[in-house]
């Protein structure tokens, strides 16, 4: 089988697991049944944390709860553990309610927010790691340093930025959806072992706003084996920034990332892709772009 048609019958089965989430049969509740927190700083009767509405929701919770979040920044790490599925959390809008954090060097203890339950949607929120960003005048030396981590299953994200250097979006387990977001980065910015689709999301590589003539890569997907089902899909993105970037490495032996139907600015280099660690086991590395575009104007498709 051509590697063009495998790719294809793997874009058919991503979409077709995922086009549940839109009409809402991807996540799963008693929504009927939900209540809502409100997280105001200014106000008497709002908690002031994300982090403690987050922990106000009862342990093995399978009610949908929302926790309403007013705009403004918040210097905090935010936890959601494995038993607090069903959460819902709603910024005012990307860039007006920020969560931000600038811890660094592990990925376990360093994102910003980190997600381990099942059955999460978030939207209208921007994630920052700051200790490399604005890596145009950030000085501390690079280092992984983690925006987001989301390891539990059935998670979706709609109008969401991750903003970061290296490492900013751990992708880590599960099927995720991630719709109008946008990712920035440098060095592996999104990466992991999920199932995920990124459906129209702003990509941008920020390498050469640090260090001019420097080369990034978009995502690190970990793909172990040929009966993992995970991988990253990439539909009707567009691909832009300053520098130059590789569009994947592999990060494991079976990784798996494909554009499809996305705008891919001058700033790909020619290779496209990186066999990294598994020169020699290409055959087994999925990465193709179907129906790529390279101009100098976003396009909506093919």
């Amino acid at each position: 089988m051509s590697i063009v048609l495998r790719c294809v019958l793997i874009c058919t089965c991503f979409f077709t697991c995922f086009g549940l989430i839109a009409s809402g049969e991807f996540l799963q509740g008693k929504y009927a049944q939900h209540r809502t927190i409100n997280v105001d700083p200014s106000s008497r009767t709002s908690f002031s944390t994300i982090q403690s509405a987050v922990d106000s929701v009862p342990s093995n919770n399978n009610n949908w709860v929302s926790i309403y979040i007013k705009a403004g920044v918040y210097n905090e790490q935010v936890k959601i553990p494995p038993d607090k599925g069903f959460i819902r959390l709603n910024g005012e809008g990307m860039g007006k309610t920020s969560v931000v954090w600038g811890a660094h060097d592990t990925m376990l203890t360093s994102s910003t927010f980190e997600s381990m339950a099942d059955n999460i949607v978030v939207s209208g929120i921007t994630f920052v790691n700051s200790y490399n960003y604005p890596p145009s005048t950030n000085k501390n030396p690079v280092k992984p340093a983690v925006a987001a981590k989301i390891s539990g299953d059935k998670s979706a994200f709609y109008g969401c930025g991750f903003l970061g250097y290296q490492d900013t979006l751990l992708d880590d387990a599960g099927r995720h959806y991630f719709n109008f977001c946008y990712i920035e980065g440098a060095t592996d910015f999104i990466f992991g072992g999920g199932q995920s689709i990124y459906e129209k999301c702003s990509i941008k590589v920020n390498v050469g706003e640090k260090v001019s003539g420097s080369i990034g890569f978009i995502a690190a997907q970990a793909r172990a084996s040929s009966n993992d089902d995970g991988g990253f899909v990439f539909k009707q993105c567009n691909v832009t920034g300053n520098g130059k970037a590789f569009l994947a490495r592999a990060w494991k032996p079976y990784s798996r990332v494909i554009y499809y139907n996305s705008f891919l600015s001058e700033i790909v280099v020619p290779q496209g892709w990186d066999a990294w660690n598994y020169v020699g086991h290409e055959y087994y590395i999925q990465l193709p772009e179907i129906c790529k575009f390279l101009t100098s104007t976003p396009t909506k498709g093919c």
